[in-house]
C-alpha cells in the first residue's frame, strides 16, 4: 500500500478543515501523521502567517467559519488565535501520531472554544488519550518536533496543511481535491501546461 506523509499543525483551522479527508482517504492508503511547527517553516521561508496580516487574519476567520457551515463540520475557533500549538504537537508525538489521538486534539481545539493556554485542559487531555503530561514534555519528544519540522522545510512544505504524495506537495484544504486527483492519474503533472508551468521563469522581483 502506497504510505502518504500529511504535515498539519494544531493552530491551523485549514488543517482542522481538512483532518475529515484526510481519514477518509486514509481508508484507501496509508497516511503518517506528521505534526510540524507552523512558525518553524514561516522562519525558514521567510514568510507570516495569514493571522499576522490583520485584513488576512479577518478573511481567514470568516472563510474558515463559512467553509465548516458549509461542510457540516463542528467548528469553533479557540477563545484565542493565535495561540501556542507547541502542547498540542508534542502531546501528539508523545501518543504516536495515531488517528485517534490526533482526532482528539484537534476536537478539542476547534469544536469547543476552548482556551489553548489553559495548563489544566492541556493535562485533562493529555489523560483523557491515555498519556502521561510530563512525556510530552519530554527532549526526546522535543528533538522529534524539530526533526520533523526540519525535514519538512527540507521537502520544500511551506505551509500548513500539507500532504505529499510521491515527493509532490498538495498545500491547504482544496489541495486535497488536486491530490486525489494525482493519485487517479499519476501522469496529470506530467501534462504539457503542466510541465510548462512548473518552469515558468521569474518575470520580476520585488525588492525587499
Amino acid at each position: 500500500m502506497k504510505t502518504l506523509d500529511w504535515y498539519f499543525d494544531f493552530l491551523s483551522p485549514f488543517a482542522y478543515l481538512s483532518l475529515g479527508r484526510v481519514e477518509q482517504l486514509s481508508a484507501k492508503i496509508d497516511i503518517r501523521y506528521r505534526p510540524v511547527l507552523f512558525a518553524g517553516l514561516l522562519q525558514h521561508w521567510g514568510n507570516k502567517g495569514p493571522a499576522e496580516l490583520a485584513p488576512k487574519r479577518l478573511w481567514t476567520y470568516r472563510w474558515c467559519t463559512w467553509r465548516a457551515a458549509r461542510d457540516g463540520i463542528a467548528f469553533r475557533f479557540p477563545s484565542a488565535h493565535p495561540f501556542n500549538p507547541l502542547p498540542y504537537l508534542r502531546l501528539s508525538i508523545a501518543a504516536g501520531n495515531t488517528p485517534a489521538a490526533v482526532r482528539a486534539i484537534f476536537d478539542a481545539l476547534w469544536t469547543t472554544g476552548v482556551d489553548p493556554a489553559d495548563e489544566g485542559g492541556q493535562i485533562r487531555l493529555a489523560k483523557a488519550i491515555g498519556i502521561d503530561p510530563a512525556l510530552a514534555g519530554s527532549q526526546a519528544v522535543k528533538d522529534r518536533l524539530r526533526l520533523t519540522t526540519a525535514e519538512a522545510a527540507a521537502l520544500g512544505v511551506f505551509g500548513v496543511p500539507t500532504l505529499a504524495v510521491d515527493g509532490e506537495l498538495f498545500w491547504g484544504v482544496d489541495g486535497m481535491d488536486f491530490a486525489q486527483a494525482f493519485l487517479a492519474d499519476p501522469d496529470l503533472l506530467a501534462a504539457e501546461e503542466m510541465r510548462r508551468v512548473s518552469n515558468l521563469p521569474v518575470g520580476v522581483m520585488r525588492n525587499l
